[in-house]
């Protein structure tokens, strides 16, 4: 059974679908990489990713059977683990509106990893930005949601994300200004 078949992970799904604890563990083995880098991104810390990533999976598998196997398995999991993310965030915070996403101030003694530039390095420099800059980020350049729908799901107005996006651009290129010169 080849771990990049479509057939294979078809099997899976169907079967983790009909309560196949065996598919279920396999699912979880070979997607929980993915899904929890993509929760780190939106996340503080290690242990929000792990809650992000468990509360993630929670959703999988109790809607696993409404995947319609249109488009593909892996991209419909990653919606439910970017909006598991910002559950979490909202629940946390309650909700980011305005006022809460202005009054971040940016952590100007931030630890930038030093080294070559690669994709741990800068996600460590993304998680360094407040949190409102950090999620319309994530949201608009790694995930390509338009401003429209980051306002919807963070419940702000399209002009405050792009002003988020705006400043969380402008912080990350002062810190890897500084960081190489």
């Amino acid at each position: 059974m080849s771990r990049n078949d479509p057939y294979d992970e078809i099997s899976l799904i169907k079967a983790c679908s009909a309560g196949d604890n065996k598919a279920f563990k396999k699912i979880y083995d070979k997607h929980s990489p993915t899904m929890y880098s993509i929760c780190l991104r939106y996340m503080t810390n290690e242990d929000e990713a792990k809650d992000a990533l468990q509360e993630g999976f929670i959703k999988v598998f109790k809607n696993i059977s409404s995947f319609s196997f249109t488009g593909s398995f892996e991209g419909w999991m990653k919606r439910i683990f970017v909006n598991s993310s910002i559950e979490l965030i909202r629940k946390r915070r309650k909700h980011l509106d305005v006022s809460e996403l202005n009054s971040n101030e940016i952590k100007l003694t931030a630890q930038i990893p030093t080294g070559e530039l690669d994709a741990e390095k800068m996600m460590k420099v993304v998680q360094n930005l407040p949190e409102g800059y950090r999620t319309v980020f994530n949201l608009f350049v790694v995930d390509g949601f338009s401003h429209k729908e980051i306002s919807e799901k963070l419940n702000i107005n399209e002009n405050t994300s792009k002003s988020q996006l705006f400043k969380a651009r402008k912080q990350l290129q002062t810190w890897l200004k500084d960081w190489f010169k």
